[in-house]
């Protein structure tokens, strides 16, 4: 119920002042029945954006530190994603990807929508870094279509550490579901699951038009983290020149 007034009463209506957005290929979206909605993920308001402006309920895979953080914050912001159809995936570990594929089946085998980032994180800088497969193992298993989707200005309304979004104008944008059937029965093929990944990347790319990095996003932050600690601690190491 809570989910419903947040959408058409609380959040909703909010997020269409602030947003603007404007909605491409919504008839792309089934109306019925179970399918995987994978799109780039830019900001943390991507997470509200879609479930706002869809007809349909869609429940998405969130990573699990949403639900854990210390204090009433903490708590009031496990209770707000809870309440907006999210459920926490831990990222950390070995059985990660794992616990995702099973969490996201159990929402397909409701026949409802699941929402997914194939990138496994928000993209620090815009761009599109590669996708990770576990969208294609699910959507073998599951028999279902992915629905390509573009978030189009997200990024420039509200940047990576930004708390109070720009108001700016953002479109989402829907492709053509693309059907799998033809794998049926590969999903432990790493060939087949990369293709069918780099498949779906690609569609979200000529949606979006984003320029496009063959690396994985995490690996990405990492490096760019460690260059700047790098940075940061040669210029503690070099002596101060006298200013005159």
């Amino acid at each position: 119920m809570f989910y419903y007034v947040l959408k058409y009463v609380l959040l909703g209506p909010l997020l269409r002042l602030v947003f603007r957005p404007r909605i491409e290929g919504l008839e792309h979206v089934p109306a019925e029945g179970p399918a995987i909605v994978a799109g780039n993920h830019l900001s943390f308001s991507d997470h509200f954006l879609m479930p706002a402006i869809l007809k349909r309920r869609i429940t998405f895979l969130a990573k699990k530190e949403y639900f854990t953080g210390p204090g009433i914050k903490g708590r009031l912001t496990a209770t707000f994603f809870r309440s907006a159809g999210q459920i926490p995936v831990d990222r950390t570990g070995k059985e990660a990807g794992q616990a995702a594929i099973r969490e996201g089946l159990g929402v397909l085998r409701k026949n409802e929508l699941l929402g997914i980032y194939p990138e496994g994180t928000r993209s620090h800088d815009g761009r599109l870094y590669k996708g990770k497969v576990g969208v294609a193992v699910m959507a073998l298993r599951a028999q279902v279509p992915v629905i390509p989707c573009a978030m189009i200005g997200t990024f420039e309304a509200q940047p990576p550490g930004k708390v109070i979004p720009n108001i700016h104008p953002v479109v989402i944008r829907f492709g053509k579901p693309l059907d799998f059937s033809r794998y049926a029965g590969m999903e432990n093929e790493k060939a087949i699951l990369r293709a069918i990944t780099d498949e779906i990347m690609y569609a979200i790319l000529k949606l979006s038009e984003q320029e496009y990095v063959d690396e994985y996003a995490a690996v990405a932050k990492a490096q760019q983290a460690e260059a700047a600690g790098a940075a940061e601690k040669k210029a503690r190491r070099l002596p101060r020149m006298p200013l005159g």
